[in-house]
């Protein structure tokens, strides 16, 4: 069957039925694309067009008061970055550890299988459930309180199944003749993990990291049964400090003034405070990322 030369190449040597077919695939995939990209962009652009009219220095500095007549977030900004931190720096070492763990050291095949099973289901329990646990065993058992820590310490919980996996897929990715090569050489095997699995597997790492990052900033329900919903200034230095500090983060104040109080202008707002927040966030973890792999390289 003769082609012609401005025949697409994947087409080529297919019959005119399969050629059809594939073309029409392709355009269905294009057109499901462009309908995503449009209603992301419309998205955005509406909550921008809401919610930035509504942004000042006062809104985004001050807290809110009813005696003043302010509706200030800084409080919401304030909890939001510590459960970010908090959460990070308790889950990024016990998700990748647990990777490394089972992907590099672990021998015994079912019982890897089995935490593998586990932490696929883990991650897809509705975060309602999350919250329950942690307001029984962090909240009253732990006699936390309703406090941050006990948020955060939730989060970690219900986050670490996703470290934990996208870890892993991206260890399990890197050429077995990668890790020959470093035994060949008589590297052990911390230093071959350390110094050639991790690095090569470090877009994966920080893809989990971004994908926490989303689900913290977006989590509402775990943090009003445990975190609270003050919007008060905290003391995180003094008068119980990080232990009994507690407070709404910004998608807690997003709920309560859409759903509570009924202030739409200021929820759309506080909608673009938090796309702001995720967009430097993730971009700030790209380009650590990026520098540590630069770093590794030379």
């Amino acid at each position: 069957m003769q082609t012609s030369a401005t025949t697409p190449l994947e087409t080529r040597g297919l019959s005119g039925r399969r050629r059809a077919w594939h073309l029409a695939m392709r355009a269905v995939m294009y057109l499901s694309a462009a309908i995503t990209c449009a209603l992301a962009l419309g998205l955005i652009g509406y909550i921008l067009w809401r919610g930035v009219p509504g942004l000042s220095w006062e809104f985004l500095t001050t807290q809110e008061s009813i005696l003043k007549g302010t509706d200030g977030i800084l409080p919401a900004i304030q909890n939001t970055i510590y459960v970010i931190l908090v959460t990070l720096v308790i889950v990024l070492p016990l998700g990748v550890g647990s990777a490394v763990y089972l992907t590099e050291y672990a021998t015994n095949r079912r019982l890897t299988e089995a935490i593998e099973f586990a932490t696929e289901t883990l991650a897809g329990i509705p975060s309602i459930l999350y919250a329950l646990v942690g307001m029984l065993v962090f909240c009253q058992f732990c006699n936390l309180g309703t406090t941050l820590l006990a948020g955060s310490l939730t989060l970690v919980i219900m986050t670490l199944p996703t470290i934990i996996r996208t870890t892993q897929e991206s260890l399990k990715a890197v050429p077995a003749g990668y890790r020959e090569g470093a035994a060949g050489l008589g590297a052990g095997r911390w230093h071959m993990i350390r110094t050639i699995v991790l690095p090569c597997a470090l877009d994966g790492i920080v893809t989990g990291c971004i994908l926490a990052v989303g689900r913290i900033v977006g989590e509402s329900a775990v943090l009003i049964f445990t975190a609270g919903m003050s919007t008060s200034m905290q003391n995180f230095f003094g008068n119980g400090g990080f232990v009994k500090s507690s407070g709404a983060t910004l998608t807690v104040a997003l709920y309560v003034y859409a759903k509570e109080r009924y202030k739409y202008d200021n929820a759309f707002s506080v909608a673009v405070v938090l796309l702001v927040l995720t967009l430097l966030i993730n971009l700030a973890a790209k380009a650590a990322g990026k520098r540590a792999k630069r770093k590794e390289e030379r």
